[in-house]
C-alpha cells in the first residue's frame, strides 16, 4: 500500500509556518534550518519558492502589513482616516511584534507596504497637504506605530510593591500596570493619536487653509476608546 503523500509545499504554508516560528521565538531565533524541520522537508525545498532567507521573511512582514486597513483614505476626512488607520496599523503590529524591527526597515519591495504608503500618500496629498509634508506624515506615523508596538510600557514594571515603596515615592502603584496591560497601552495608543492628529491639524491650518469640522464619532469607536 502506497504511503500517504507528503502535504506539497506552497508559498502560502512557508509564509505561515515562518509566521508562527516568529511570533513564538523572535526573529533571531528564525532559521531556514528551523523552518525547513518545522514543514518536515529539507531546507533545499524551501528555495524552490523564495531565493533567499530575506526573501521569507519580506513575505512574512508583507502578509502582516496585508492586515492593515487603508481603505478610509479617500473616502473619510484625512483626520478621521489616520485615526482608523492608525490603530489599524498598530493592531497589525501588536498581533506580531517580533516581526517588527524588520518591518520598520521601511517597504522596500513589499507590494502590501508600498500599496498601504501609497494610499496613505495619496490621501493626504489630495486632502490638501503639501507632498513633502505628506511624506513627513507618513514617516512619522511609522515611527509612532513602530514604537507603540515593540514592547509593553505596562508590562516594563514588575509586580512587587516592594521594589518601589521606599525608594520611589511617586511609582507606588507601579506595580499594578501590568494587570491593567490593555487598558494602559491602548489608552495611551489611542491618547497620543489623538494629540498627533490634534497637531498636524494646526499645522494644517497655519499652513494649507481652514478645516471643517469633524462629523459626529461613530458611536461605536467612540465607546472602545472611552473603555481605554
Amino acid at each position: 500500500m502506497p504511503r500517504p503523500r507528503q502535504a506539497l509545499l506552497s508559498r502560502q504554508r512557508i509564509v505561515d509556518a515562518a509566521a508562527a516560528l516568529i511570533d513564538a521565538d523572535g526573529l533571531e531565533a528564525f532559521s531556514t534550518r528551523r523552518l525547513a524541520a518545522e514543514l518536515g522537508v529539507r531546507g533545499p525545498s524551501l528555495y524552490n519558492h523564495f531565493a533567499t532567507k530575506d526573501d521569507i521573511l519580506d513575505a512574512v512582514a508583507d502578509s502582516v502589513t496585508a492586515q492593515v486597513d487603508v481603505s478610509f483614505f479617500g473616502h473619510l476626512d484625512w483626520r478621521e482616516a489616520l485615526r482608523r488607520w492608525g490603530h489599524s496599523y498598530r493592531a497589525a503590529l501588536a498581533a506580531h511584534p517580533n516581526i517588527v524591527p524588520y518591518l520598520a526597515r521601511g517597504p522596500g519591495r513589499r507590494p502590501a507596504a508600498l500599496a498601504m504608503a501609497d494610499a496613505v500618500y495619496g490621501g493626504l496629498v489630495a486632502a490638501g497637504w503639501p507632498p513633502a509634508r505628506a511624506t513627513h506624515i507618513g514617516a512619522l506615523m511609522r515611527y509612532f506605530v513602530a514604537g507603540s508596538a515593540l514592547g509593553s510600557f505596562a508590562r516594563g514594571f514588575v509586580e512587587d510593591p516592594g521594589l518601589y515603596e521606599e525608594r520611589y515615592p511617586h511609582l507606588t502603584q507601579a506595580h499594578r500596570l501590568a494587570e491593567h496591560q490593555q487598558r494602559v497601552d491602548e489608552g495611551a495608543f489611542a491618547l497620543g493619536l489623538d494629540a498627533l492628529i490634534h497637531g498636524l491639524a494646526r499645522t494644517y491650518e497655519e499652513h494649507v487653509g481652514p478645516l471643517p469640522p469633524l462629523p459626529p464619532a461613530d458611536p461605536a469607536l467612540q465607546s472602545k476608546n472611552l473603555q481605554r
